[in-house]
């Protein structure tokens, strides 16, 4: 029988090995699928320009996906309830983009890349065609055999969030107030249902009247809810720093949005964001980063699903 310090040795480099097999690399695919980045780029790009929207889609898709589980593909699944849960349903969108991606990267490298893997490509490259920066995506996710409703309704913040859950939320994913601060930026892209912004409209007092008659307009105190707006009202189709510089003047659309410049302790963080672009997006590459990280799956955990949408047989 091996001694005790003989014993706690090999327990040590055992937990050694699973921390190093645990760490994402951008090469992860290198010799197993050389083209993927290139084919999830071709697909993006035709997606945007098909749609800009799309873009803004597929990052929230991550995101969602991330707080969920980790970023471990279980968005994707149409069992289990989690597509369809309070902060998903009629809401996030980009399957199809995503099911376009999978068949391609298949017909290239069967039984390789993984779903949350195709996922986190897809919200890079949608960010960098908008006019966002791009990075090298940690690789080497696999993907979750199961979803969950419970953790989608009380793990993704609500528009209708304070700063307070907001840290407390983020935090919660061991990201920091200032990784939140940055990822919100994300809604200098894409629009918002109705439903998600009117208590916000009609029921805010820190927020500029001509922006909500403006918004108004469109969406009314009962009816319309999926209506859509943009979040960003000067630029909405362009990742630049017009977010936060709504903020300042009080044009945040989400309650969520406006917290984080509402006498807080974000308001310093979001002028800065506001003034220099190189600050905002290197924040914003580093928290992605980090949440990419979040509870992956790796080396022999879940599986690498053939279709996003089912696991295998």
């Amino acid at each position: 029988m091996a001694s005790p310090t003989l014993m706690q040795c090999l327990v040590a480099v055992s937990l050694l090995s699973c921390v190093a097999h645990a760490q994402l690399s951008p090469t992860f695919y290198a010799s197993s699928c050389p083209n993927l980045q290139s084919i999830v780029r071709a697909a993006m790009t035709q997606a945007v320009a098909s749609e800009q929207r799309m873009g803004a889609s597929l990052l929230r898709l991550f995101f969602h996906d991330c707080f969920v589980q980790g970023c471990d593909g279980s968005i994707l699944l149409d069992a289990g309830g989690e597509k369809t849960a309070g902060p998903n349903l009629n809401s996030v969108r980009g399957f199809e983009v995503i099911d376009t991606i999978k068949r391609n990267v298949e017909a290239a490298c069967p039984g390789v890349v993984s779903c949350a893997d195709i996922l986190a490509l897809a919200a890079r490259d949608g960010t960098n065609l908008l006019g966002g920066p791009t990075w090298s995506v940690p690789l080497g996710r696999r993907d979750s055999t199961t979803a969950s409703a419970s953790l989608a309704n009380s793990n993704l913040p609500p528009p209708t969030a304070s700063l307070g859950t907001l840290i407390s939320l983020f935090g919660r994913q061991g990201l920091s107030p200032r990784d939140m601060t940055a990822l919100s930026g994300a809604h200098t892209i894409g629009q918002a249902r109705c439903t998600t912004f009117r208590g916000r409209i009609y029921g805010d007092t820190d927020i500029n009247a001509s922006f909500a008659a403006l918004r108004q307009q469109t969406c009314p105190r009962s009816g319309g809810d999926g209506n859509l707006a943009p979040i960003d009202v000067q630029t909405p189709v362009r990742f630049d720093t017009a977010y936060f510089t709504n903020l300042l003047s009080r044009r945040g659309l989400f309650h969520s949005d406006q917290e984080l410049f509402n006498g807080g302790s974000q308001d310093a963080l979001v002028r800065q964001y506001s003034a220099s672009a190189s600050l905002f997006n290197a924040d914003f590459v580093a928290a992605m980063i980090r949440m990419g990280n979040v509870g992956v799956l790796t080396g022999t955990a879940g599986q690498i699903r053939r279709n996003c949408r089912v696991v295998n047989s």
